[in-house]
């Protein structure tokens, strides 16, 4: 879902209207995935999405853990650091929509939710999966629960699997299937898929302006990809079109796939919302992104490299994506995907900060 910054109760609607599909589909347990750097306002999504999943399957506790030690996202103590550094001295703090100032995740999440927000700390991570699952059964509310490496993860999921709703970070995940499959209702675990690619040409879109996707803009310019920059206030005002940016693709030439960003510095993002408002200086870029995805696969583009949750969310909906096979990872949770229908498209859909500095570069030895 895009309900990372949309109105709180929307988000919630959403949220709702999917997990009751998946519960009525035969779901035992729902997984409410959000960004490892826990992006989020004071009034939610976070909160207000899980309070409601709790509501609508009957339970009052549930785990809130964005740890994802392969992307050097940690929580200690019940904050959470990206890197050696907190989530607030990060480039996090200059983040365009849902900038996090605050890495005390028991306090930050309080604000958004009216259940208690309690903390499950290391300590209790290390004693194992017993001492965990009983802290779980002691749980009223949502417990931010510690985690600094994988094994902590795995833990965590296995002491979780007497519960409804767990939600989390991505990495929390990988704790899970080993529940059901010990259930016996998961068969082994298969290699990952060697995505082959449809054929036709490449495009990468980058609408994050997180550092990450800065240095990875940066170094897919040096390494000679034909780039192209677009910028909120000439979209607004009518002066660049997404016919302007298809043709500008369309022409590119050379082997390396052409680069389409709005990637800009903090102040540069600052000064541009301010004139046209944080929402709409998004939606704007988001919307000719997804555009110009869209004409882009109509003539023929079948492989997008997609940057940012935002980004990406406008670009599958414009393509109109409703499923994807997961193929083998480029980087730490971020796969090649094959879309399925009449006309599969080969996407990896990168969150902003995720990603090595060539990502952009080495992204397409993944795929055949």
């Amino acid at each position: 879902l895009k309900s990372r910054t949309i109105p709180a109760a929307e988000a919630v609607a959403q949220s709702l209207t999917s997990a009751e599909v998946l519960l009525g589909a035969g779901a035992q347990q729902l997984f409410f995935k959000y960004c490892s750097t826990f992006d989020s306002t004071n009034e939610g999504n976070i909160g207000p999405v899980a309070e409601a999943l709790l509501a609508l399957v009957g339970e009052r506790r549930t785990l809130a853990c964005p740890a994802f030690p392969a992307n050097r996202r940690t929580v200690y103590q019940g904050h959470l650091f990206v890197g050696n550094v907190l989530l607030s001295e990060s480039s996090m703090r200059d983040h365009p929509l849902t900038p996090m100032r605050d890495a005390n995740l028991v306090r930050v999440l309080q604000a958004q939710t009216r259940l208690t927000v309690s903390l499950i700390a290391h300590e209790t991570v290390r004693a194992g999966i017993d001492a965990i699952a009983s802290a779980f059964d002691k749980l009223d509310g949502i417990a931010i629960v510690d985690a600094i490496d994988d094994t902590d993860l795995r833990a965590i999921g296995a002491a979780a699997k007497s519960l409804k709703l767990v939600t989390g970070g991505s990495g929390v995940a990988m704790g899970l299937p080993a529940n059901f499959r010990a259930a016996g209702l998961l068969g082994p675990l298969a290699a990952p898929a060697q995505i082959r690619a449809p054929v036709g040409r490449a495009v990468i879109l980058a609408g994050s302006c997180s550092a990450a996707t800065r240095r990875q803009v940066a170094a897919a310019m040096a390494a000679g990809h034909p780039a192209l920059q677009v910028d909120a206030l000439a979209i607004a005002g009518g002066r660049l079109t997404s016919e302007d940016v298809v043709n500008f693709v369309a022409a590119a030439q050379g082997t390396r796939a052409p680069l389409v960003y709005s990637s800009a510095d903090p102040t540069v993002v600052a000064a541009v919302q301010e004139k046209l408002g944080t929402a709409k200086a998004g939606a704007v870029v988001e919307d000719l992104l997804g555009a110009v995805a869209a004409r882009l696969a109509s003539s023929g583009f079948s492989r997008f490299l997609v940057a940012g949750g935002e980004t990406s969310g406008a670009v599958v909906a414009a393509l109109g994506v409703k499923a994807l096979e997961i193929g083998a990872e480029i980087d730490p949770g971020v796969p090649w995907t094959l879309s399925t229908g009449a006309r599969p498209l080969a996407l990896a859909l990168k969150s902003g900060n995720f990603g090595t500095d060539d990502f952009f570069v080495k992204a397409w030895d993944a795929i055949q």
